[in-house]
């Protein structure tokens, strides 16, 4: 069986293996620990929905580079995209040379991403770059100042993007001051209202609380350049607003002449069972950020906004080194080739039936899980100590990964309060591999629930 196609397997005693044991001292010794790790082992290679390690130890992977793998680890068409553009050349500059594959991305791009009327796009490294030239691009449109985001949202680790970013601890504490021009409204979270009311009977108190007492008292209206909002809240927990409270959003934009701006860097391409994210919205925003999965793991980030909005900037004013380059747009280009080709939209839909039909019968069983929710193939997990409290069980949560961890599944945690487990599968994964890994998830909190 190929890697492909293979199953979790463990053959080390412990994880991490020797091999990666002895290349985490070379790691602690050489890199700081401010630089994550959720798996302490190193890969080997990596194929579809499955990671080996340098030890041999075979990995079921439910992250998929938080995000950036939709296409799954080594798309041996991709592979051989970016060879061919290798052997022509890496990074020309676009500010210096002109190269065909930048402006074809960007047409496709127009051509998919959901914004009325005309469209432009521009490419950079990262999201987090994305989303700063997204303010950028408000800003000068309008000729405002004040941005409003939402608590528990995840925009980078930049300066404005960190202030954009709700987590304090480990993203913001001690990195201050902090841009200014930032404003945060709570985020439509329904199992855990801020307002302490109930999905149904609410009347979408939170969407009238903007011109009720924000707009009053912590931000004008006629100040605010952009509101900007994930599709589906990220490393808040992998929240999904309501639309009639995103209609409200577009209504308000719309009365005080604010832009809205779509953050797909984590919801976009295929997903949620639709090409972005936003797409499940009734309404269109005026500017969309993506990036992660768009070329498959290596690193280009898109900005597309309504032309009028990209024309409010002059030559120059955008750009950058890398930004675009050659390599990137040409496994960019793939990727969408492959994605519309074989409806990698269905595929998402598919597995986030698969796996939320097995998430509803262990939420039966298990009192450790208080909710389960999500759209598409991005899914997650609460889990509380008592489900009348809703107290986040933040250590059982992380044994729950541990323990997934020593029997060959990678999962990753989300949630302002460190108590979910997201789940984005390469949507390359099969059912077999689907069920494989979910039995260790049930394993896994059936032990820890029973060990309260």
């Amino acid at each position: 069986m190929s890697l492909r196609t293979s199953l979790p397997k463990i053959v080390t005693d412990t994880v991490p293996g020797p091999k990666s044991t002895e290349l985490l001292k070379v790691r602690k010794d050489n890199v700081t620990d401010a630089v994550a790790m959720l798996a302490p082992v190193f890969v080997d290679r990596a194929e579809g929905a499955m990671v080996q390690d340098v030890d041999g130890n075979i990995f079921l992977d439910f992250v998929a580079g938080i995000g950036v793998l939709n296409i799954g680890h080594s798309h041996p068409e991709v592979v051989e995209a970016v060879k061919a553009q290798c052997e022509k050349y890496f990074a020309p500059n676009l500010n210096v040379f002109n190269y065909e594959q930048y402006p074809r991305l960007a047409e496709k791009l127009n051509e998919i991403i959901p914004i009325e009327g005309e469209k432009q796009t521009i490419l950079v490294n990262t999201g987090a770059e994305a989303d700063e030239n997204a303010i950028k691009l408000a800003r000068r449109y309008t000729g405002r100042t004040e941005i409003i985001c939402f608590a528990g949202a995840f925009h980078g680790r930049s300066y404005m993007t960190m202030a954009m970013t709700s987590k304090c601890h480990p993203y913001k504490t001690g990195f201050g001051p902090l841009p200014q021009g930032v404003n945060r409204f709570p985020f439509p979270y329904c199992y855990r209202c801020p307002y302490g009311l109930e999905k149904g009977s609410c009347d979408m108190h939170c969407a009238k609380m903007f011109e009720e007492s924000f707009f009053l008292e912590y931000v004008a209206p006629d100040e605010t350049a952009a509101i900007i909002l994930e599709p589906v809240l990220g490393e808040g927990g992998f929240i999904v607003p309501p639309d009639e409270f995103v209609q409200e959003l577009r209504r308000l934009c719309d009365k005080y002449g604010i832009l809205l701006i779509a953050d797909e860097i984590q919801a976009g391409y295929a997903r949620t069972g639709k090409m972005f994210g936003c797409e499940h919205w009734s309404v269109r925003p005026d500017i969309v950020v993506s990036a992660k999965s768009v070329a498959g793991g290596i690193p280009v980030a898109c900005v597309t906004a309504r032309k009028d909005i990209m024309e409010a900037v002059s030559p120059g004013e955008l750009g950058g080194t890398y930004s675009g380059n050659a390599l990137a747009t040409a496994s960019a280009l793939k990727v969408l080739e492959i994605m519309e080709r074989d409806d990698y939209c269905a595929k998402a839909r598919h597995i986030g039936d698969m796996t939320m039909k097995r998430f509803q019968e262990m939420k039966e069983k298990y009192e450790i899980i208080g909710d389960a929710r999500g759209v598409g193939a991005m899914l997650v997990l609460e889990f509380v100590k008592d489900r009348a409290t809703k107290e986040p069980a933040k250590t059982e949560t992380k044994a729950i990964i541990n323990e997934c961890m020593q029997n060959g599944l990678v999962v990753l945690g989300a949630g302002v309060r460190d108590n979910c487990i997201r789940f984005l599968m390469p949507l390359v994964i099969t059912d077999e591999q689907v069920n494989a890994g979910l039995d260790i998830l049930e394993k896994a909190i059936a032990k820890i629930d029973a060990e309260r």
